[in-house]
């Protein structure tokens, strides 16, 4: 009898981060953790994807108790003592914070230090292949700056610590509506700094790729102006003239299907009714305060441009509402889902290659 030469395929493995332990970040990752342990969950398998979570197990505990409820994860302290098949959601220390550097509810450097080291774990992990996708419950920039960080943000040092030195940027997601932005984490007064075909080009590159990466081949995008009324024939800013609109003409030369410019302030209400799947915007509160009023607690960050799919919740680390039992694990959910999918979708099509 002919024995098969193919090696058995592992499960798909997602990371699962604490977040900043001073935040809501650990009571929110052991309520879906919790939530995932009931058979009738969405969140119980992911689509057969094993959640590893990374932190240090008396954090995830502390999160347990805030939450008022109780946990009992396999707990495993280095990569290479993970089985290969896993059953279930398992615990991956080899990070350490100390109790005594704990302050619920406020910034440290102490946490900042903590959440970079364990950036760094998750991102040599994906290096290596032992996990194919990562998720993070929300941190704090001012904690990663106290604590020595020089980057922009987590996507950037994401993109740092996985060698990606192509064009990346953040696409948000809410209920299927997704956008993505020209500038992001800079003054507002160096955004027409930044506001150009070879910039705005990308931005609608990357939702386009990102959608597919998701398993939408041919999503409609809406790329918003710059100026009130999208400058309105050049009476209020010729920007839209000169450079929004080439780009959208370059875009749709590269079979992306974009349109606009439209005038920003209705952009968003077009996109909620189903006329557009996804908005390109040309700065950072243009499109997150639209998203956010349409459901600030469901939204979901992806990193986009990233060589490894890395998905985190829209909110922050709601310091003012930390160990009082009440922070909403929707987002972190909508995360974890989303990042499934792309893990997904990214393994079929290389199948199919």
């Amino acid at each position: 009898m002919a024995h098969s030469s193919v090696k058995p395929t592992r499960s798909s493995r997602l990371a699962l981060l604490l977040g900043d332990p001073s935040g809501i970040g650990p009571e929110i990752v052991a309520r879906v953790l919790a939530e995932g342990a009931n058979p009738d969950s969405s969140t119980t398998s992911l689509g057969g994807v094993n959640i590893i979570v990374i932190g240090e197990p008396w954090i995830l505990e502390w999160g347990a108790r805030c939450a008022r409820i109780s946990l009992d994860l396999p707990h495993y302290s280095s990569p290479d003592d993970l089985p290969a098949s896993l059953a279930g959601p398992v615990l991956l220390s080899g990070l350490s914070f100390s109790p005594d550097d704990h302050t619920p509810g406020r910034m440290s450097a102490a946490a900042g230090r903590y959440v970079l080291q364990s950036l760094d774990f998750a991102a040599d992990l994906a290096r290596t292949g032992a996990v194919d996708g990562i998720t993070y419950a929300s941190l704090n920039k001012q904690a990663m700056h106290a604590a020595g960080s020089r980057h922009e943000d987590e996507l950037r040092y994401f993109a740092d610590r996985l060698g990606v030195s192509g064009y990346v940027g953040e696409v948000n997601t809410l209920d299927g509506l997704w956008t993505s932005r020209v500038t992001s984490h800079i003054p507002l007064r160096a955004v027409y700094e930044h506001i150009s075909v070879d910039e705005i080009l990308p931005a609608i590159r990357l939702i386009h790729n990102t959608f597919r990466q998701s398993g939408q081949p041919s999503p409609r995008l809406a790329v918003a102006g710059l100026n009130p009324h999208a400058g309105e024939g050049g009476l209020f800013g010729s920007e839209e003239i000169d450079l929004i609109h080439p780009a959208i003409e370059a875009a749709q030369e590269e079979d992306i299907a974009a349109s606009g410019p439209y005038p920003p302030d209705t952009v968003f209400l077009r996109a909620s009714r189903g006329e557009f799947d996804g908005v390109v915007t040309m700065y950072h509160d243009q499109g997150q305060i639209a998203m956010k009023l349409l459901g600030f607690e469901r939204g979901v960050t992806v990193h986009g441009g990233l060589s490894t799919p890395i998905t985190t919740p829209a909110h922050g680390t709601a310091f003012d509402i930390v160990e009082k039992g009440v922070a909403s694990p929707q987002a972190l959910e909508h995360a974890l889902k989303l990042c499934t999918q792309m893990i997904t979708s990214g393994r079929a099509a290389n199948s199919h290659q």
